[in-house]
């Protein structure tokens, strides 16, 4: 609870609390996993893709959907409660870290699949997967990436 409490501390202008959390279980990542099954077939995946993405929830024992839930306002523009979806996403990703464990900040086709945010999520038709944390013992850590030229990024203002 301590790594959700972090992470909705996350700015957030006007408080409308624009997402909210779907904590999955290894049961529940085992039933998802099944769901990518079926609904890799009706999306028209390759059996490569499938795999990879079950593998994402068969082999993961927590993971904490980040479900980004618009509230109507007239002063906060949509684009800044997604943003603040976002950032729930990478101070959940931060606290886990933090906190000693592994995580990873991992989406895919299926959590942009509107049958699968629905039916393994529980989403409602307004609501969007913003990130899938996957949270768990370190074991192995991927190599670094490539990081972006900064040079190239950042342009500096000083009069």
């Amino acid at each position: 609870m301590p790594i959700l409490t972090a992470a909705a501390r996350s700015p957030d202008h006007g408080k409308l609390e624009p997402w909210r959390f779907v904590v999955l279980e290894r049961g529940a990542l085992l039933r998802l996993a099944a769901l990518i099954e079926s609904r890799g077939l009706v999306l028209g995946k390759t059996p490569e893709e499938v795999a990879k993405m079950r593998a994402q929830f068969a082999d993961a024992h927590l993971a904490v959907t980040v479900v980004f839930s618009p509230k109507p306002s007239e002063k906060i523009p949509e684009v800044e409660q997604l943003l603040s979806a976002g950032a729930v996403c990478l101070a959940l990703l931060n606290a886990a870290l933090a906190a000693g464990w592994g995580a990873n900040w991992l989406t895919g086709w299926a959590a942009h699949d509107r049958g699968f945010a629905e039916a393994g999520l529980g989403l409602a038709p307004h609501e969007r997967v913003a990130g899938l944390i996957h949270i768990g013992a370190e074991t192995a850590a991927p190599p670094d990436r490539p990081r972006p030229d900064l040079a190239a990024l950042a342009t500096w203002i000083s009069e």
